[in-house]
């Protein structure tokens, strides 16, 4: 694997087409299924539904978290969505999202300021992919380049000051992805965050993220999506 980080990205991708594709079609989850993080069968399903023509994710206490994701796995693309939270609680979108067919081990980067590295044990039935983060916490790594269920942080964005400014919680925010053979870019509100390359993983399902709640004041907070829309590359 490889991987370069470059946070200088100034220019929008070049497409080949004009041709965009609605993935949520603001009535039913038609083409979407629930995946636990664990792929856990006895864990509590994610909570999922529709509500204004938007996703909605309400956080509950016994869900152990995970993802909507897209029955159809996509390759190269450019993905747009605009998204709000009303809670502290991070999410992210899962790109080229996977599972593993076996227990694998792999190091993991965490996303605390020392960067601290562990090897970690996944499970079978475990979801990994690319993860770009929504994060309104003051660490504010949103658009930042995550990998749950294998490596970790990918792209943190410790000193890019103007990514981090770009993100507004509580309000609404639009997301611009673009995945191109290793190629990996990504915008919050026009301003770029991640410009970078790296070669794990080609192709992959969407995953919206449902983050487990940890307290009870986390409850029934919610992350709303809308104008999920791609452009396939």
């Amino acid at each position: 694997m490889f991987l370069t980080v470059i946070n200088s990205c100034k220019n929008k991708p070049s497409v080949q087409d004009d041709t965009w594709q609605y993935l949520f079609d603001g009535k039913t989850l038609n083409g979407w299924k629930v995946l636990n993080e664990g792929d856990s069968e006895s864990a509590v399903q994610p909570d999922f539904f529709i509500e204004d023509s938007m996703i909605v994710c309400n956080t509950i206490m016994e869900s152990e978290g995970g993802y909507l994701v897209t029955d159809k796995s996509y390759d190269n693309f450019i993905l747009e969505f605009d998204v709000k939270t009303d809670t502290s609680l991070n999410s992210g979108i899962q790109c080229r999202g996977r599972i593993w067919e076996k227990d694998t081990s792999t190091v993991y980067l965490a996303g605390d300021a020392a960067g601290t590295k562990s090897e970690v044990r996944w499970p079978a039935g475990y979801v990994w992919g690319y993860q770009v983060e929504i994060d309104p916490s003051p660490r504010a790594w949103s658009g930042g380049l995550y990998e749950p269920g294998n490596r970790g942080w990918l792209v943190r964005l410790i000193g890019n000051v103007p990514a981090q400014k770009a993100f507004r919680p509580m309000n609404w925010n639009h997301f611009r992805i673009e995945m191109n053979g290793n190629i990996i870019k990504t915008w919050v509100n026009d301003v770029p965050v991640v410009d970078t390359t790296d070669d794990m993983t080609s192709s992959g399902f969407f995953g919206i993220q449902f983050h487990k709640a940890y307290y009870e004041w986390q409850k029934d907070k919610k992350t709303y999506w809308k104008n999920i829309r791609i452009k396939e590359l």
